[in-house]
């Protein structure tokens, strides 16, 4: 029988399924339903060492012979600190060594309850990957623990620490079987050019596959899920994700509901967007996009020419939709217009509706960031090309980061396209914002500011434009006209008119 608690027992099952079969174990009573398990579990061997500062070691030494990881366990306290020479040796000899940690409650730390100091992190930067885990009440937490230990054993050229808090009552022993945990398996740079292939071959091998690339494209995809809805012959089997946000939490939530995913990145990172990774390749994610499309040429995959039909009607709907005067307008004109000329889309309103009308790649800060510095890194990139570069952005996002065009770096390849509709229009589309009252003043933040006085101060050349007719034209200005000066073009638009004009776009596909 095994733990009554669910960390402990995902930490198990994982454990076994990454191959580890080795542990050395002290004593204590916080660690003692992990104890209790890997003493439990019939693929795990146990080693007691009382003396923490020893039992490192111990650990170390095995995973020197054994040239495998090896866990050793602690209870909670200063216990978890005695390993810490052993643990630099091992980082310095890039030894597996898996340094597990029971822990008391996050809400008891530093309240003078015995055996208490904050652990995570506490080995500092002498462990390659450290992870505190949570104590799972619902679906979302399960998923979350077992990515975390995924992310902790797919690490194999150096020590790491899994730290598990554990709430009393601390020895209940009913569960009869360990949980089949999800294992995320990981294949390393050096062997990828091999793998590479492979990738291809399970791709083109599903029943239904999908290719994903993030940022900087998925256009279309929000699009496309809300006209197919709950259609199950849409969903894919496999997903082969490249990496980079995702704008759309529509289409995160229909990817959640795919059996699995693979991702390919340049630094081998776990990155679990769609709840369903399975491998993580370390490797070029354009040279697996290349094969691909290279396979597709000569073998057409039935699933893949079913979503391209769906795209194409979705992009014909798109450009028969003729929106009144809004951003969406706006917007639509700006990418008919554009050309093949390097375009930057800022945050919130901005990069949505370049999703919706945008053909090809764009840049957008979506890491991470919200609407600080979006017209700075336009800025910083046209000062070391001489192409024009153009920037979309709403009015929040250019008043915030409004310094960007303080410098005396700035040419004429700088090019500002900027919608301003008085607020953060972005808020309007929330549902259940409309019943506070505090959306529009300090959510939304509204305003009566233009950019006409910011641009006289800084040399930039500005333009106006209140209904379609003067955004076109401000639109063929800013694509045609030669300056020596940044050029900026202002819509002034109406937000509920902005609104109402996005969701009917989004109505079409219904």
């Amino acid at each position: 029988m095994y733990s009554n608690k669910q960390n402990v027992n995902i930490l198990t099952s994982l454990l076994v399924a990454h191959g580890i079969h080795h542990a050395v174990v002290c004593p204590g009573s916080r660690n003692a339903a992990i104890v209790h398990n890997l003493n439990e579990c019939p693929d795990i061997q146990c080693y007691s060492v009382t003396d923490e500062r020893s039992a490192g070691f111990y650990a170390l030494g095995m995973a020197q012979a054994l040239k495998e990881p090896v866990v050793v366990c602690v209870t909670s306290g200063t216990a978890l600190l005695n390993l810490y020479p052993a643990v630099a040796e091992a980082y310095y000899q890039h030894q597996p060594v898996v340094v597990v940690s029971a822990d008391r409650p996050q809400l008891w730390i530093d309240q003078l309850d015995g055996q208490t100091l904050p652990q995570p992190d506490a080995l500092g930067r002498f462990v390659r990957k450290a992870v505190s885990l949570p104590e799972p009440h619902d679906e979302e937490e399960r998923w979350y623990c077992n990515r975390l230990i995924n992310e902790a054993l797919i690490e194999r050229h150096g020590p790491v620490h899994i730290n598990v808090p554990i709430t009393e009552p601390l020895f209940a022993f009913s569960v009869t079987e360990l949980p089949a945990e999800r294992k995320i398996d990981f294949t390393p740079a050096d062997a990828s050019n091999i793998t590479m292939s492979h990738v291809c071959r399970m791709f083109m091998q599903a029943k239904r596959p999908m290719l994903i690339a993030g940022q900087p494209m998925n256009a279309l995809m929000d699009e496309a899920v809300v006209q197919i809805g709950d259609d199950a012959d849409y969903v894919p089997d496999f997903v082969l994700y490249m990496g980079g946000s995702i704008v759309s939490k529509r289409l995160k939530r229909f990817l959640r509901k795919a059996k699995e995913t693979w991702v390919v990145n340049r630094e081998g990172e776990v990155t679990d967007t769609f709840m369903n990774l399975t491998h993580v390749v370390q490797g070029n994610p354009e040279v697996v996009a290349d094969l691909i499309r290279s396979n597709l040429e000569e073998m057409p995959h039935p699933f893949v020419q079913k979503w391209e039909v769906l795209l194409s009607q979705i992009r014909e709907k798109v450009e028969a939709y003729e929106p009144s005067y809004s951003q969406s307008a706006v917007v639509k004109y700006f990418e008919q217009k554009r050309g093949t000329n390097i375009v930057h889309y800022a945050n919130s309103m901005a990069i949505r509706l370049a999703n919706t009308y945008s053909k090809t790649p764009v840049y957008c800060n979506r890491g991470v960031n919200g609407i600080e510095g979006s017209l700075s890194t336009v800025a910083g990139f046209s000062c070391v090309t001489d192409d024009n570069v153009f920037c979309v952005i709403g009015d929040l996002s250019f008043f915030y980061d409004q310094n960007a065009l303080w410098n005396q770096n700035l040419r004429g390849n700088l090019r500002i396209l900027l919608m301003n509709n008085g607020k953060g229009g972005i808020f309007d589309m929330l549902p259940g914002l409309e019943q506070s009252a505090a959306r529009d003043k300090y959510v939304a933040a509204t305003h009566q500011t233009t950019a006409e006085g910011i641009c006289q101060q800084n040399h930039v050349v500005y333009r106006r434009a209140t209904n379609m007719e003067q955004m076109q034209q401000g639109v063929d200005w800013l694509l045609a006209t030669k300056s020596e000066h940044p050029l900026l073009l202002e819509v002034l638009t109406d937000a509920p008119a902005d609104e109402q004009t996005y969701r009917d776009c989004l109505s079409i596909f219904k």
